[in-house]
């Protein structure tokens, strides 16, 4: 018996992109184009421009693979100021040098800064208005579903972590009460928990080399 034939996708519907291993990486074409991806991902990032950025920089054009991802943002979360503009320099650093990170930093934030300016002004004259109050807490809900996608997508990146699957899980739960539970200072969750993540995948790594 002949097995039917899968349905044809519907005229003008998007395939989606195949799994990426990190065996095509690309290269963008010039500082331009690094100007022109970080433009379109902040003009797309209401609420958050990580997840945005996952998904433009990873599955889309594929310029990182999820592990690059990963570390990127992890160097970008522990050093001072928001982490998708520390990961804009170093992303821009690393295919064009400083005219890379110059090129992908002011791809990052020229729209949103006129954007802001404007939405700041709106807000002081109608912050108090019951309908823009609650917009606002309903993008809150949406914002922090747009933080958990990404945090869910990044999970199979434990598997290949040097600390193994069992203690990053177990790090992870540790940092999510901290925060969320006992509201410690975000200063002393990264000297600390992150102090001894370091230590432990440095254990590791030398146990693994000896």
């Amino acid at each position: 018996m002949t097995p039917p034939e899968a349905p044809a996708p519907a005229a003008g519907a998007a395939a989606a992109p195949p799994p990426f291993d990190g065996a095509d990486l690309r290269v963008p074409a010039s500082a331009g184009e690094l100007f022109r991806a970080f433009h379109a991902l902040a003009l797309q990032g209401f609420g958050g421009v990580l997840p945005v950025a996952q998904r433009e920089l990873v599955e889309r054009r594929r310029w990182l693979t999820q592990a690059q991802f990963v570390e990127t943002l992890s160097l970008g979360q522990v050093l001072p100021g928001p982490n998708i503009v520390n990961m804009a320099l170093m992303i821009g650093d690393r295919f064009f040098g400083l005219r890379g990170a110059l090129a992908a930093l002011a791809g990052l934030l020229a729209a949103p800064l006129l954007i802001v300016l404007v939405f700041a002004a709106l807000y002081g004259r109608y912050a108090q208005h019951p309908a823009v109050s609650g917009a606002l807490r309903g993008m809150g809900a949406v914002a922090a579903g747009l933080i958990l996608s990404t945090a869910i997508k990044m999970l199979p990146t434990l598997g290949s972590n040097a600390m193994g699957r069992p203690v990053s899980v177990a790090l992870m739960l540790a940092t999510a009460l901290a925060i969320g539970w006992w509201r410690l200072p975000l200063v002393w969750i990264v000297l600390g928990l992150g102090a001894l993540a370091m230590a432990v995948a440095a254990w590791k790594l030398t146990l693994r080399a000896a």
